[in-house]
Protein backbone atom coordinates (compact mmCIF):
# COMPACT_ATOMS: atom_id res chain seq x y z
CA UNK A 1 0.00 0.00 0.00
CA UNK A 2 1.03 3.62 -0.83
CA UNK A 3 0.14 6.88 1.80
CA UNK A 4 -2.87 8.24 0.73
CA UNK A 5 -3.10 11.32 -1.08
CA UNK A 6 -4.23 14.31 0.95
CA UNK A 7 -3.48 17.39 -0.72
CA UNK A 8 -7.21 17.67 -1.61
CA UNK A 9 -8.05 17.39 2.38
CA UNK A 10 -10.00 20.39 3.63
CA UNK A 11 -7.88 21.95 6.23
CA UNK A 12 -9.97 20.42 8.96
CA UNK A 13 -8.86 16.70 8.01
CA UNK A 14 -5.79 16.81 7.03
CA UNK A 15 -3.24 14.65 9.28
CA UNK A 16 -1.75 16.77 12.56
CA UNK A 17 1.65 17.20 11.05
CA UNK A 18 0.13 18.82 7.98
CA UNK A 19 -2.59 20.96 9.83
CA UNK A 20 0.30 22.50 12.50
CA UNK A 21 2.48 23.03 9.37
CA UNK A 22 -0.10 24.75 6.98
CA UNK A 23 -0.90 26.99 9.92
CA UNK A 24 2.58 27.98 10.82
CA UNK A 25 2.94 28.50 7.40
CA UNK A 26 -0.65 30.74 7.21
CA UNK A 27 0.37 32.83 10.02
CA UNK A 28 4.54 33.43 8.38
CA UNK A 29 2.52 35.11 5.51
CA UNK A 30 -0.44 36.89 7.55
CA UNK A 31 2.60 38.51 9.83
CA UNK A 32 3.95 39.75 6.34
CA UNK A 33 6.92 37.21 6.29
CA UNK A 34 7.45 34.85 2.73
CA UNK A 35 6.67 30.95 3.20
CA UNK A 36 8.21 31.00 -0.69
CA UNK A 37 10.35 33.95 -1.32
CA UNK A 38 11.66 34.60 -4.94
CA UNK A 39 15.70 34.29 -3.53
CA UNK A 40 17.63 34.25 -0.60
CA UNK A 41 20.88 35.93 -0.10
CA UNK A 42 22.73 32.74 -0.81
CA UNK A 43 26.59 33.25 -1.29
CA UNK A 44 27.79 29.41 -1.11
CA UNK A 45 26.84 26.00 -1.68
CA UNK A 46 27.01 23.98 1.34
CA UNK A 47 29.70 22.18 -0.84
CA UNK A 48 31.85 25.32 -1.06
CA UNK A 49 31.87 26.06 2.28
CA UNK A 50 32.95 22.48 2.87
CA UNK A 51 36.02 22.74 0.27
CA UNK A 52 36.43 25.99 1.23
CA UNK A 53 37.19 25.64 5.18
CA UNK A 54 38.46 21.92 5.55
CA UNK A 55 41.02 23.02 6.94
CA UNK A 56 40.42 24.45 10.52
CA UNK A 57 40.76 22.81 13.42
CA UNK A 58 38.47 22.31 16.30
CA UNK A 59 37.27 24.63 17.72
CA UNK A 60 38.44 27.39 15.38
CA UNK A 61 36.70 30.27 14.73
CA UNK A 62 36.93 32.85 11.61
CA UNK A 63 35.46 36.07 10.82
CA UNK A 64 34.81 34.65 7.73
CA UNK A 65 31.11 35.65 6.89
CA UNK A 66 28.71 33.21 4.44
CA UNK A 67 25.38 32.96 3.31
CA UNK A 68 24.07 29.02 2.91
CA UNK A 69 20.59 27.63 2.52
CA UNK A 70 19.69 23.57 2.26
CA UNK A 71 16.88 21.62 3.55
CA UNK A 72 16.47 21.10 7.33
CA UNK A 73 17.52 16.94 8.13
CA UNK A 74 17.99 16.93 11.74
CA UNK A 75 17.67 19.55 14.50
CA UNK A 76 18.42 19.65 18.51
CA UNK A 77 17.95 22.85 20.54
CA UNK A 78 18.56 23.74 23.66
CA UNK A 79 17.71 27.07 25.63
CA UNK A 80 19.87 29.37 24.52
CA UNK A 81 21.15 27.41 21.31
CA UNK A 82 19.69 25.68 18.30
CA UNK A 83 21.32 23.31 16.26
CA UNK A 84 20.57 22.06 12.40
CA UNK A 85 21.75 20.05 9.73
CA UNK A 86 20.91 21.16 6.65
CA UNK A 87 21.18 18.83 3.20
CA UNK A 88 21.54 20.64 -0.16
CA UNK A 89 21.72 18.82 -3.90
CA UNK A 90 22.17 14.87 -3.68
CA UNK A 91 23.52 14.52 -0.20
CA UNK A 92 25.79 17.52 0.79
CA UNK A 93 25.76 18.27 4.50
CA UNK A 94 26.34 21.27 6.16
CA UNK A 95 25.39 22.53 10.41
CA UNK A 96 24.39 25.68 11.70
CA UNK A 97 24.30 26.68 14.64
CA UNK A 98 21.83 29.67 16.31
CA UNK A 99 23.07 30.98 19.34
CA UNK A 100 21.46 33.92 22.15
CA UNK A 101 23.85 35.52 21.94
CA UNK A 102 24.55 35.86 18.50
CA UNK A 103 21.38 35.83 16.51
CA UNK A 104 19.55 37.62 19.78
CA UNK A 105 16.18 35.98 21.30
CA UNK A 106 13.39 36.62 18.83
CA UNK A 107 15.56 35.25 15.30
CA UNK A 108 16.31 32.42 18.49
CA UNK A 109 12.59 31.99 19.37
CA UNK A 110 11.40 32.14 15.88
CA UNK A 111 13.60 29.41 14.58
CA UNK A 112 12.39 26.76 17.52
CA UNK A 113 8.72 27.84 16.42
CA UNK A 114 8.75 28.19 12.38
CA UNK A 115 11.46 25.75 11.46
CA UNK A 116 10.31 22.08 10.85
CA UNK A 117 12.05 19.25 9.56
CA UNK A 118 12.11 18.93 5.64
CA UNK A 119 11.60 22.89 5.59
CA UNK A 120 14.48 24.34 3.53
CA UNK A 121 16.14 27.69 5.47
CA UNK A 122 18.84 30.44 4.60
CA UNK A 123 21.18 30.98 7.35
CA UNK A 124 23.89 33.83 7.27
CA UNK A 125 26.85 33.76 10.02
CA UNK A 126 30.83 33.02 10.24
CA UNK A 127 32.04 29.76 9.30
CA UNK A 128 33.74 28.20 12.50
CA UNK A 129 34.50 24.72 13.54
CA UNK A 130 32.64 23.42 16.70
CA UNK A 131 34.22 22.14 19.62
CA UNK A 132 33.38 18.66 18.25
CA UNK A 133 35.07 19.90 15.91
CA UNK A 134 32.31 20.39 12.91
CA UNK A 135 32.15 22.42 10.17
CA UNK A 136 29.49 25.02 11.12
CA UNK A 137 28.07 28.42 10.02
CA UNK A 138 27.48 30.39 13.30
CA UNK A 139 24.46 32.27 12.28
CA UNK A 140 23.26 36.20 12.92
CA UNK A 141 20.72 35.57 11.09
CA UNK A 142 18.60 33.11 9.19
CA UNK A 143 15.03 33.04 7.14
CA UNK A 144 12.60 30.44 5.06
CA UNK A 145 13.50 30.02 2.41
CA UNK A 146 10.29 27.68 1.48
CA UNK A 147 7.83 26.01 3.96
CA UNK A 148 7.29 22.09 3.97
CA UNK A 149 3.83 20.53 4.46
CA UNK A 150 4.52 17.36 4.88
CA UNK A 151 6.84 15.55 7.43
CA UNK A 152 9.77 13.75 5.90
CA UNK A 153 8.72 9.97 5.72
CA UNK A 154 11.98 8.01 7.73
CA UNK A 155 11.04 10.77 10.56
CA UNK A 156 7.14 10.43 10.68
CA UNK A 157 6.36 7.17 8.93
CA UNK A 158 8.95 5.01 6.57
CA UNK A 159 8.24 4.97 2.72
CA UNK A 160 7.44 1.23 1.38
CA UNK A 161 9.84 -0.54 -1.32
CA UNK A 162 6.41 0.98 -3.23
CA UNK A 163 6.02 4.36 -2.12
CA UNK A 164 10.17 4.74 -2.60
CA UNK A 165 9.57 4.57 -6.14
CA UNK A 166 6.08 6.35 -6.47
CA UNK A 167 7.78 9.08 -4.33
CA UNK A 168 11.46 9.32 -5.38
CA UNK A 169 11.10 13.07 -4.12
CA UNK A 170 11.00 11.96 -1.15
CA UNK A 171 13.27 9.11 -0.91
CA UNK A 172 16.01 11.02 -2.09
CA UNK A 173 15.58 12.87 0.48
CA UNK A 174 15.73 11.10 3.33
CA UNK A 175 17.72 8.13 1.54
CA UNK A 176 21.59 7.91 1.43
CA UNK A 177 21.16 4.65 -1.94
CA UNK A 178 18.86 6.99 -3.92
CA UNK A 179 21.16 9.64 -4.27
CA UNK A 180 23.99 7.33 -4.53
CA UNK A 181 21.86 5.52 -7.34
CA UNK A 182 21.44 9.24 -8.98
CA UNK A 183 25.02 9.40 -9.20
CA UNK A 184 25.91 6.07 -9.84
CA UNK A 185 23.79 6.68 -13.22
CA UNK A 186 25.10 9.25 -14.39
CA UNK A 187 28.63 8.70 -13.72
CA UNK A 188 27.79 5.10 -15.72
CA UNK A 189 26.48 7.39 -18.99
CA UNK A 190 29.42 10.09 -18.99
CA UNK A 191 32.01 6.61 -18.99
CA UNK A 192 30.24 5.48 -21.90
CA UNK A 193 30.01 8.87 -24.06
CA UNK A 194 33.68 8.88 -22.94
CA UNK A 195 34.26 5.44 -24.63
CA UNK A 196 31.97 6.24 -27.51
CA UNK A 197 33.91 9.64 -28.22
CA UNK A 198 36.78 8.78 -27.76
CA UNK A 199 36.63 6.04 -30.40
CA UNK A 200 35.59 8.45 -32.93
CA UNK A 201 31.83 7.63 -32.75
CA UNK A 202 29.53 10.36 -33.52
CA UNK A 203 25.94 11.11 -30.87
CA UNK A 204 23.21 12.12 -32.70
CA UNK A 205 19.40 12.42 -32.23
CA UNK A 206 16.78 10.70 -34.01
CA UNK A 207 12.64 10.75 -33.77
CA UNK A 208 10.53 9.34 -31.03
CA UNK A 209 7.24 9.64 -33.68
CA UNK A 210 7.46 7.42 -36.38
CA UNK A 211 5.06 6.18 -39.18
CA UNK A 212 6.03 2.58 -38.42
CA UNK A 213 7.28 0.55 -35.82
CA UNK A 214 11.13 -1.62 -36.59
CA UNK A 215 14.23 -2.82 -35.17
CA UNK A 216 13.12 -4.69 -33.07
CA UNK A 217 10.70 -7.56 -32.25
CA UNK A 218 8.24 -5.33 -29.74
CA UNK A 219 4.82 -4.13 -29.25
CA UNK A 220 4.51 -0.44 -29.85
CA UNK A 221 2.62 2.10 -28.09
CA UNK A 222 0.09 3.80 -30.75
CA UNK A 223 -0.56 7.88 -31.00
CA UNK A 224 -1.73 10.19 -33.44
CA UNK A 225 -0.46 13.14 -34.82
CA UNK A 226 -3.48 15.82 -35.45
CA UNK A 227 -1.31 17.71 -37.68
CA UNK A 228 -1.30 15.40 -40.20
CA UNK A 229 -4.23 13.26 -39.67
CA UNK A 230 -1.65 10.24 -39.44
CA UNK A 231 -1.59 7.51 -37.49
CA UNK A 232 1.71 7.69 -35.46
CA UNK A 233 4.14 4.68 -32.76
CA UNK A 234 6.19 5.57 -30.53
CA UNK A 235 9.89 4.03 -31.73
CA UNK A 236 10.30 0.64 -29.84
CA UNK A 237 14.31 0.68 -31.11
CA UNK A 238 16.81 3.50 -32.42
CA UNK A 239 18.27 0.92 -35.03
CA UNK A 240 16.52 2.34 -38.48
CA UNK A 241 17.32 5.70 -38.09
CA UNK A 242 20.86 5.24 -37.28
CA UNK A 243 21.92 2.67 -39.98
CA UNK A 244 19.94 5.56 -42.27
CA UNK A 245 23.19 8.13 -41.08
CA UNK A 246 25.44 4.97 -42.11
CA UNK A 247 24.50 4.99 -45.27
CA UNK A 248 24.59 8.89 -45.91
CA UNK A 249 28.37 8.81 -44.49
CA UNK A 250 28.21 8.95 -40.13
CA UNK A 251 31.11 6.32 -40.32
CA UNK A 252 30.77 5.65 -36.40
CA UNK A 253 27.24 6.68 -34.96
CA UNK A 254 25.54 5.98 -31.70
CA UNK A 255 22.66 7.50 -29.55
CA UNK A 256 21.06 7.42 -26.04
CA UNK A 257 17.74 7.79 -25.72
CA UNK A 258 14.14 6.73 -24.72
CA UNK A 259 12.84 3.31 -26.12
CA UNK A 260 8.79 2.65 -25.17
CA UNK A 261 7.93 -1.07 -25.41
CA UNK A 262 4.04 -1.55 -24.60
CA UNK A 263 4.87 -4.94 -22.67
CA UNK A 264 4.73 -6.06 -19.29
CA UNK A 265 6.44 -4.52 -16.20
CA UNK A 266 8.61 -6.22 -13.65
CA UNK A 267 11.73 -6.35 -12.55
CA UNK A 268 13.78 -6.55 -15.43
CA UNK A 269 11.34 -4.55 -17.47
CA UNK A 270 10.10 -0.87 -18.02
CA UNK A 271 7.81 0.11 -20.78
CA UNK A 272 9.96 3.21 -20.97
CA UNK A 273 13.78 2.97 -20.69
CA UNK A 274 17.35 4.30 -22.28
CA UNK A 275 18.91 2.39 -24.80
CA UNK A 276 21.99 2.91 -26.57
CA UNK A 277 22.82 1.61 -30.16
CA UNK A 278 26.10 2.16 -31.90
CA UNK A 279 26.65 1.67 -35.50
CA UNK A 280 30.29 1.07 -37.22
CA UNK A 281 30.75 0.99 -41.09
CA UNK A 282 33.48 -1.23 -41.67
CA UNK A 283 32.52 -3.60 -38.80
CA UNK A 284 31.11 -6.85 -37.99
CA UNK A 285 29.88 -8.83 -35.01
CA UNK A 286 33.36 -9.18 -33.43
CA UNK A 287 34.70 -5.55 -33.82
CA UNK A 288 31.59 -4.79 -32.40
CA UNK A 289 31.49 -7.04 -29.22
CA UNK A 290 34.90 -5.84 -28.92
CA UNK A 291 33.26 -2.32 -28.59
CA UNK A 292 30.49 -3.38 -25.92
CA UNK A 293 33.72 -4.80 -24.16
CA UNK A 294 35.13 -1.46 -24.02
CA UNK A 295 31.72 0.09 -22.98
CA UNK A 296 31.46 -2.66 -19.99
CA UNK A 297 35.20 -2.24 -18.99
CA UNK A 298 34.68 1.98 -18.95
CA UNK A 299 31.54 2.08 -16.67
CA UNK A 300 33.61 -0.60 -14.64
CA UNK A 301 36.28 1.97 -14.08
CA UNK A 302 34.61 4.82 -13.54
CA UNK A 303 32.50 3.16 -10.77
CA UNK A 304 35.56 1.50 -8.64
CA UNK A 305 35.79 -2.06 -9.74
CA UNK A 306 35.97 -4.53 -12.93
CA UNK A 307 34.90 -7.11 -10.32
CA UNK A 308 31.20 -7.43 -9.56
CA UNK A 309 29.33 -9.05 -7.02
CA UNK A 310 26.34 -10.46 -8.42
CA UNK A 311 23.83 -12.85 -6.46
CA UNK A 312 25.21 -15.37 -8.45
CA UNK A 313 28.78 -15.10 -7.76
CA UNK A 314 31.52 -12.67 -8.28
CA UNK A 315 31.42 -11.22 -12.29
CA UNK A 316 35.35 -10.74 -13.30
CA UNK A 317 35.01 -8.48 -16.28
CA UNK A 318 38.42 -8.55 -16.48
CA UNK A 319 38.62 -12.21 -17.79
CA UNK A 320 37.50 -13.77 -20.90
CA UNK A 321 34.35 -13.20 -22.53
CA UNK A 322 33.60 -16.34 -23.92
CA UNK A 323 31.79 -17.09 -27.12
CA UNK A 324 29.41 -19.39 -27.13
CA UNK A 325 27.30 -21.05 -30.42
CA UNK A 326 23.93 -21.57 -29.00
CA UNK A 327 23.77 -24.87 -30.41
CA UNK A 328 26.93 -25.33 -28.15
CA UNK A 329 25.18 -24.25 -25.34
CA UNK A 330 21.63 -26.17 -25.56
CA UNK A 331 23.69 -29.39 -26.53
CA UNK A 332 25.61 -28.79 -22.57
CA UNK A 333 22.29 -28.22 -21.24
CA UNK A 334 20.60 -31.10 -22.49
CA UNK A 335 23.33 -33.72 -22.21
CA UNK A 336 22.49 -34.60 -25.96
CA UNK A 337 24.13 -33.09 -29.69
CA UNK A 338 21.56 -30.21 -30.79
CA UNK A 339 21.98 -28.97 -34.55
CA UNK A 340 20.04 -27.10 -37.00
CA UNK A 341 18.27 -30.45 -38.21
CA UNK A 342 17.43 -31.36 -35.11
CA UNK A 343 13.54 -32.38 -35.28
CA UNK A 344 10.73 -30.20 -33.62
CA UNK A 345 9.57 -33.33 -31.71
CA UNK A 346 13.00 -33.71 -30.32
CA UNK A 347 13.50 -30.48 -29.25
CA UNK A 348 9.87 -30.63 -27.38
CA UNK A 349 11.04 -34.12 -25.50
CA UNK A 350 14.12 -32.00 -24.43
CA UNK A 351 11.81 -29.77 -23.16
CA UNK A 352 9.64 -31.73 -20.99
CA UNK A 353 12.46 -33.24 -20.10
CA UNK A 354 13.51 -30.71 -18.37
CA UNK A 355 10.71 -28.80 -17.49
CA UNK A 356 10.81 -25.82 -19.91
CA UNK A 357 7.21 -25.22 -20.61
CA UNK A 358 6.74 -24.54 -24.52
CA UNK A 359 3.51 -23.97 -26.54
CA UNK A 360 3.90 -26.87 -28.65
CA UNK A 361 2.38 -24.44 -31.59
CA UNK A 362 5.62 -22.82 -31.84
CA UNK A 363 8.05 -23.42 -34.75
CA UNK A 364 10.88 -25.45 -34.24
CA UNK A 365 13.41 -22.61 -34.12
CA UNK A 366 11.45 -20.74 -31.31
CA UNK A 367 11.26 -23.82 -29.32
CA UNK A 368 14.97 -23.71 -29.25
CA UNK A 369 14.78 -20.35 -28.59
CA UNK A 370 13.00 -21.41 -25.49
CA UNK A 371 15.24 -24.06 -24.53
CA UNK A 372 18.20 -21.63 -24.81
CA UNK A 373 16.87 -18.95 -22.52
CA UNK A 374 15.43 -21.46 -19.72
CA UNK A 375 18.31 -24.44 -19.95
CA UNK A 376 21.52 -22.36 -20.66
CA UNK A 377 21.43 -18.18 -20.14
CA UNK A 378 20.38 -18.50 -16.37
CA UNK A 379 23.88 -20.28 -15.61
CA UNK A 380 25.78 -18.40 -17.43
CA UNK A 381 27.69 -16.07 -14.74
CA UNK A 382 31.04 -14.60 -16.67
CA UNK A 383 30.50 -12.47 -19.42
CA UNK A 384 29.52 -14.52 -22.72
CA UNK A 385 28.57 -13.98 -26.27
CA UNK A 386 26.57 -15.98 -27.14
CA UNK A 387 26.77 -16.49 -30.86
CA UNK A 388 25.20 -18.45 -34.27
CA UNK A 389 21.18 -17.71 -33.67
CA UNK A 390 18.75 -19.51 -36.25
CA UNK A 391 17.79 -16.73 -38.33
CA UNK A 392 14.40 -16.18 -36.61
CA UNK A 393 16.17 -14.53 -33.97
CA UNK A 394 16.94 -11.02 -35.43
CA UNK A 395 15.54 -10.19 -38.79
CA UNK A 396 18.20 -7.74 -39.16
CA UNK A 397 20.85 -9.34 -39.10
CA UNK A 398 23.48 -10.69 -41.98
CA UNK A 399 23.28 -14.33 -42.88
CA UNK A 400 26.39 -16.29 -41.89
CA UNK A 401 29.16 -15.98 -43.58
CA UNK A 402 29.89 -19.63 -42.99
CA UNK A 403 27.36 -21.77 -42.03
CA UNK A 404 23.77 -21.35 -44.02
CA UNK A 405 20.29 -21.20 -41.67
CA UNK A 406 22.18 -19.29 -39.45
CA UNK A 407 23.08 -15.55 -39.08
CA UNK A 408 26.12 -13.20 -37.55
CA UNK A 409 24.20 -11.71 -34.23
CA UNK A 410 25.38 -12.20 -30.34
CA UNK A 411 23.89 -11.54 -26.96
CA UNK A 412 25.71 -10.61 -23.93
CA UNK A 413 24.79 -12.98 -21.27
CA UNK A 414 26.05 -11.98 -18.08
CA UNK A 415 25.55 -13.28 -14.24
CA UNK A 416 22.62 -15.10 -16.01
CA UNK A 417 20.89 -12.20 -17.83
CA UNK A 418 20.75 -10.58 -21.41
CA UNK A 419 22.99 -7.44 -20.84
CA UNK A 420 22.97 -6.32 -25.19
CA UNK A 421 23.02 -7.38 -28.28
CA UNK A 422 24.97 -7.29 -31.41
CA UNK A 423 25.23 -7.98 -35.25
CA UNK A 424 26.87 -7.95 -38.58
CA UNK A 425 24.08 -5.69 -39.94
CA UNK A 426 22.36 -6.89 -42.92
CA UNK A 427 23.08 -4.34 -45.65
CA UNK A 428 21.35 -6.28 -48.90
CA UNK A 429 18.24 -4.43 -50.01
CA UNK A 430 16.91 -7.04 -51.66
CA UNK A 431 17.38 -9.66 -48.76
CA UNK A 432 16.02 -7.35 -46.16
CA UNK A 433 12.99 -6.35 -48.20
CA UNK A 434 12.08 -10.29 -48.57
CA UNK A 435 13.08 -10.50 -44.68
CA UNK A 436 10.74 -7.22 -43.89
CA UNK A 437 7.49 -8.67 -46.08
CA UNK A 438 8.01 -11.69 -44.00
CA UNK A 439 7.45 -9.86 -40.77
CA UNK A 440 4.73 -7.61 -41.84
CA UNK A 441 3.07 -10.66 -43.22
CA UNK A 442 3.39 -12.11 -39.41
CA UNK A 443 2.68 -8.74 -38.10
CA UNK A 444 -0.86 -8.52 -40.32
CA UNK A 445 -1.22 -12.19 -39.37
CA UNK A 446 -1.88 -10.81 -35.67
CA UNK A 447 1.39 -10.80 -34.51
CA UNK A 448 1.87 -7.49 -32.67
CA UNK A 449 5.51 -7.31 -31.93
CA UNK A 450 6.36 -8.30 -35.91
CA UNK A 451 7.84 -5.68 -37.78
CA UNK A 452 6.16 -3.66 -40.41
CA UNK A 453 7.91 -2.92 -43.69
CA UNK A 454 9.49 0.54 -43.73
CA UNK A 455 10.03 1.98 -47.39
CA UNK A 456 12.12 4.82 -46.17
CA UNK A 457 14.31 2.47 -44.92
CA UNK A 458 14.87 0.02 -47.61
CA UNK A 459 15.10 3.22 -49.96
CA UNK A 460 18.34 4.30 -47.98
CA UNK A 461 19.72 0.69 -47.88
CA UNK A 462 19.40 0.80 -51.98
CA UNK A 463 21.69 3.59 -52.06
CA UNK A 464 24.49 1.52 -50.83
CA UNK A 465 25.11 0.51 -47.08
CA UNK A 466 28.83 -0.20 -45.94
CA UNK A 467 29.21 -3.22 -44.35
CA UNK A 468 28.60 -2.18 -40.77
CA UNK A 469 28.40 -3.63 -36.98
CA UNK A 470 25.80 -2.67 -34.32
CA UNK A 471 25.16 -3.47 -30.55
CA UNK A 472 22.36 -2.54 -28.67
CA UNK A 473 22.72 -1.88 -24.66
CA UNK A 474 20.22 -1.46 -22.40
CA UNK A 475 21.23 1.16 -20.06
CA UNK A 476 19.15 0.30 -17.01
CA UNK A 477 20.59 -3.26 -17.11
CA UNK A 478 23.91 -1.64 -17.69
CA UNK A 479 23.35 -0.19 -14.16
CA UNK A 480 21.61 -3.09 -12.86
CA UNK A 481 24.36 -5.22 -12.85
CA UNK A 482 27.05 -2.68 -11.04
CA UNK A 483 24.38 -2.09 -8.67
CA UNK A 484 22.18 -5.09 -7.72
CA UNK A 485 19.16 -2.97 -8.39
CA UNK A 486 15.94 -3.73 -9.94
CA UNK A 487 14.89 -1.56 -13.05
CA UNK A 488 12.82 0.54 -10.92
CA UNK A 489 15.45 1.61 -8.81
CA UNK A 490 17.56 2.63 -11.70
CA UNK A 491 14.88 4.79 -13.38
CA UNK A 492 14.23 8.10 -11.30
CA UNK A 493 10.46 8.22 -11.93
CA UNK A 494 9.75 4.77 -13.60
CA UNK A 495 6.14 3.79 -14.36
CA UNK A 496 3.21 2.67 -11.78
CA UNK A 497 -0.16 2.01 -11.83
CA UNK A 498 -2.14 5.02 -10.61
CA UNK A 499 -2.92 5.31 -7.15
CA UNK A 500 -6.16 4.07 -6.31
Amino acid sequence: MTENPTTALPEAELPEQMRVRREKRDRLIAEGGQAYPVAVPRTHSLAEVREQWAHLETGEETQDVVAVAGRVVFVRTTGKLAFATLQEGVGTRLQVMLSLAEVGQEALDAFKRDADLGDHVWVEGRVISSRRGELSVMATRWGVASKALRPLPTLHKELSEESRVRQRYADLVVRQEARDMVRTKAAALRAVRSVLDGQGYLEVETPVLQLVHGGAAARPFRTHLNAFDQEMVLRIALELNLKKAVVGGVDRVYEMGRIFRNEGVDATHSPEFTMLEAYQAWGDQRSIAGLMRDLYLGVADALGSRQVETPAGTVDLDGEWRWLPVYEGVSEAVGEEVTQETSKETLLAHAERHGVEVDPALEKDKVFLELLGELVEPGLLQPTFLCDYPAIAQPLARPHRDTPGLIEAWDLIIAGVERGTGFSELVDPVVQREVLTAQSLRAAGGDPEAMQLDEDFLRALEYGAPPMGGLGLGVDRLIMLFTGANIRETILFPHLKPEA
